[in-house]
């Protein structure tokens, strides 16, 4: 005989299980393809870019920039649910992460922004092929529009 307080126990568990269903769908739909090596030579500078497959609902990378034999930059990356948004997560030099909230994508791209950064306010990847493409975009000095872009290739 199925009691009320066992009714309460499996309609409690059900909730949980369905919660956790919920929250394991994955943060990051769609974007594996920018998972992978990808670098560039050009103008004296080695940049290396990796994005690991997704896991848990997350692509996690790195960049880093060489130039005459010292690392001009680096940054830690992650794509993560912030707030049920896949964000974008930057953390130049090791610094403090800045959020990017997905704003457009589609089928080998995607965007996203934050208005309320100073530069860049916009962060887009655009995969062709064997090619990862990309730029950061917003307000540079003076207030005037300025995006810089990247072209990288699989790199082995």
């Amino acid at each position: 005989m199925i009691t009320i307080r066992r009714l309460a126990a499996i309609a409690i568990l059900a909730t949980c299980a369905f919660a956790v269903l919920a929250v394991d769908k994955p943060a990051t739909p769609g974007l594996g393809w920018m998972s992978g090596h990808w670098c560039s030579d050009a103008g004296g500078e080695r940049v290396d870019e990796y994005w690991l497959p997704e896991a848990a609902g997350q692509l996690q990378g790195m960049s880093r920039t060489v130039a005459a034999g010292r690392v001009r930059s680096f940054e830690f990356l992650r794509i993560a649910a912030v707030d049920g948004v896949p964000t974008y997560l930057a953390q130049p030099s090791g610094n403090s992460p800045t959020a990017f909230k997905r704003t457009a994508g589609g089928a080998n791209w995607v965007r996203f922004e934050n208005p309320a950064h100073d530069f860049p306010q916009r962060i887009e990847y655009r995969r062709d092929g064997e090619r990862l493409s990309g730029h950061i975009a917003g307000p540079g000095d003076g207030g005037k529009e300025m995006q810089i872009d990247f072209a990288l290739q699989r790199c082995d």
